[in-house]
């Protein structure tokens, strides 16, 4: 692998960040709880990384504003669009899976 200096990599990851960003809110048919079951994080993860970034560099952000971020709008107005009710299976997997 080539060497990349610390800004470049800065800047490469925060792109990553963004499309992966882009591509939840491309995808608001994956449900939260699927994502939880499958990889063990969720788009609450994600804006709850976000906002302890944000206050390791001093900057206040509220639970409401990172997910405003992540989801691209207010997340009680992405639930009333997207969210489907978990279904008894979707239920019993999170239940079941390992935290580690």
């Amino acid at each position: 692998m080539s060497k990349i200096d610390e800004q470049t990599r800065i800047e490469l990851e925060a792109a990553a960040f963004r499309r992966m960003v882009q591509h939840l809110r491309d995808r608001p048919d994956v449900q939260n709880i699927d994502m939880m079951n499958l990889a063990n994080f969720c788009r609450n993860c994600l804006s709850n990384w976000y906002k302890d970034a944000a206050a390791e560099k001093g900057i206040e952000l509220s639970k409401e504003e990172s997910r405003e971020i992540v989801y691209g709008m207010p997340y009680d107005e992405w639930k009333d669009k997207h969210q489907t009710e978990a279904t008894p299976e979707q239920i019993r997997k999170y239940e079941a899976r390992d935290e580690h």
